[in-house]
């Protein structure tokens, strides 16, 4: 991150021992979420691992999480609602963040359980096309979404950007927010590529708009300021 010119970052991981050590290690520059994934239960199976409820709320007792997640919907289950309810609850009293790795369905679903949600849509959808999320946000004041994984959506084979993510990512200026997603180790040796590339489509765009999904969007809604004197420090 330093070498990168990359302040701080929403973090992560499995177990969520790992997240916990970044952010020891680094307070003032690591946010920490929680995602629900430990010995058995992952991306396939958490909503219906064993007492996975009291492990999150063990979790948000102990540690300063800003959010839950991310963690994966595949589907919209019916068999998943006790548990998702739980968590919006959750969230909403806590006022923490769901970031969700999905289609549009489970992000839809998510709202019935509360309107007033903060999801982060995890990869913008993935692989949803810009239409469908241009058409979520315009349901949702509070829907954001990560631009990890869409690098080369939003950038055309010639460098340009792509006239559909332009619209939506100028239209909904205030929702996206920059991603790496480093889930595997080659994601880490490719970091410095991966940043370079975010800025060569960010700076494409006006200034104003370039620093609202790099770095102010964050500030604003994770409360922290990002300035470059953070790097280099904990």
């Amino acid at each position: 991150m330093d070498e990168s010119g990359v302040a701080m970052g929403l973090v992560s991981s499995t177990p969520d021992e790992g997240t916990i050590k970044l952010w020891q290690f680094a307070p003032k520059r690591i946010v920490p979420e929680l995602r629900p994934y430990f010995d058995g239960a992952g991306s396939s199976n958490w909503t219906r691992y064993p007492d996975m409820f009291d492990y999150i709320m063990k979790r948000l007792d102990a540690y300063p999480h800003e959010g839950v997640g991310e963690f994966h919907l595949h589907s919209v289950d019916p068999g998943d609602k006790t548990l998702l309810e739980n968590i919006a609850k959750v969230a909403k009293d806590r006022n923490l963040y769901i970031h969700v790795h999905s289609g549009w369905e489970p992000v839809a679903f998510l709202y019935t359980l509360d309107p007033g949600l903060s999801i982060i849509w995890a990869h913008a959808g993935m692989s949803e096309p810009p239409a469908i999320v241009e058409r979520m946000m315009e349901k949702h004041d509070t829907l954001f979404a990560d631009t990890s994984y869409r690098e080369h959506d939003i950038l055309n084979p010639d460098g340009t950007i792509d006239p559909d993510w332009r619209r939506v990512l100028e239209r909904f200026s205030d929702c996206f927010m920059v991603g790496s997603d480093t889930w595997v180790n080659s994601q880490w040796s490719s970091y410095e590529d991966l940043i370079a590339t975010n800025r060569q489509w960010l700076r494409q765009f006006s200034r104003p708009i370039a620093e609202k999904i790099a770095y102010k969007n964050a500030e604003r809604l994770f409360g922290r300021k990002v300035s470059r004197e953070l790097i280099g420090r904990r």
